[in-house]
């Protein structure tokens, strides 16, 4: 977690003190210059203007004051998707009020788990966590979903206020569901977990997970469009949503292959490589090609590659213009707590 706590008076340091002893990670203090040293930095310039620096942290904590914080983010406050957890405490740590991103960037959790350390009172404002009914922004964030439609995601969270929303996965059927599901294929308006983009509402809002590994192997100097091509192929041939993949991996010959390096970046995905070695020992049946590993040292480095980064094969090599791909899968399920 990286994070910043904010206080404005010693009373408030002390509190905020109290607060960082909860907080693992990458965690700084801050202070008006009058009150910096020791432990806590001085912040430059307006507060709205240091702040600005910091919304790339998962958290922003202000000990003091709500409007203090309030007008701190306010000029910075983007997306649900992208935005801090925002928190405010009142300098005694009686309560614990969670200002902004509570559910998709956890300040409601993060809210209760401070108010329970702290011996305080969380106060919770929305909607679906006062009524106890089943928020799926929160829901999808803690199991590594992504949310496919944000204005989907807005409507569920109405809609669930007043009545039950159906909810379809093609992965094991939970044994209970939260308060505010129904398990269901029917219906206008309903919630669907899949790596496959499948809707089986009229309007569905599809959460994934990030489960599946992409195994990638190449001919030396392949531009990274024909490495894009040939995934592509993969993923839609197999009816994969791209939001499904965690990663990719070859072996590690091909660490400082550009296009296979420039392919992953672009799509976002953090790319591993592993030895002839490591290869070999992973377990099962793959497709062989002696040329392969005449020349590099492994029989088949797609599907291997997959494997060993996670999951079961659920895509053998695919071959196309001298890029190799397949898929493994990770096992997942439906679950609430």
């Amino acid at each position: 977690m990286t994070g910043a706590v904010f206080a404005f008076t010693e009373s408030g340091k002390a509190t905020a003190r109290r607060v960082m002893a909860q907080l693992a990670g990458s965690i700084d203090l801050y202070a008006p210059a009058r009150l910096a040293g020791e432990d806590f930095e001085a912040y430059d310039g307006s507060l709205p203007g240091f702040v600005s620096g910091l919304f790339d942290r998962d958290a922003l904590i202000f000990v003091g004051a709500a409007g203090i914080a309030l007008r701190a983010v306010a000029p910075h406050v983007a997306s649900k998707k992208s935005d801090p957890a925002v928190i405010c405490l009142d300098e005694a740590a009686r309560f614990v009020i969670p200002l902004l991103s509570g559910h998709i960037g956890g300040a409601n959790a993060l809210a209760r788990r401070l108010a329970a350390a702290l011996d305080a009172t969380p106060v919770i404002t929305t909607a679906t966590d006062v009524n106890g009914r089943f928020s799926v922004d929160t829901w999808a964030t803690e199991h590594g979903m992504a949310i496919t439609s944000m204005a989907l995601a807005k409507r569920v969270s109405a809609e669930i206020l007043v009545r039950d929303i159906p909810l379809w996965s093609d992965a094991i059927r939970p044994d209970r569901l939260a308060d505010g599901l129904v398990w269901s294929d029917d219906g206008e308006l309903g919630v669907c977990a899949s790596i496959h983009d499948i809707k089986p509402f009229k309007d569905t809002l599809l959460l994934v997970p990030r489960v599946l590994h992409i195994g990638i192997g190449c001919r030396r100097g392949t531009p990274a469009e024909a490495i894009e091509t040939a995934i592509q192929k993969v993923l839609t041939e197999n009816n994969l949503r791209p939001e499904a993949v965690a990663g990719a991996a070859s072996i590690d010959v091909k660490s400082d292959e550009a296009g296979l390096i420039e392919c992953c970046r672009s799509r976002g995905w953090p790319v591993k490589f592993y030895s002839a070695a490591q290869l070999n020992a992973v377990q099962g049946s793959f497709s062989k090609s002696e040329f392969v590993k005449n020349t590099v040292g492994v029989d088949n480095v797609c599907e291997r590659a997959a494997v060993v980064s996670g999951g079961e094969i659920i895509v053998k090599k695919t071959a196309l213009n001298g890029v190799t791909v397949a898929v493994a899968e990770e096992k997942w399920g439906i679950e609430f707590g």
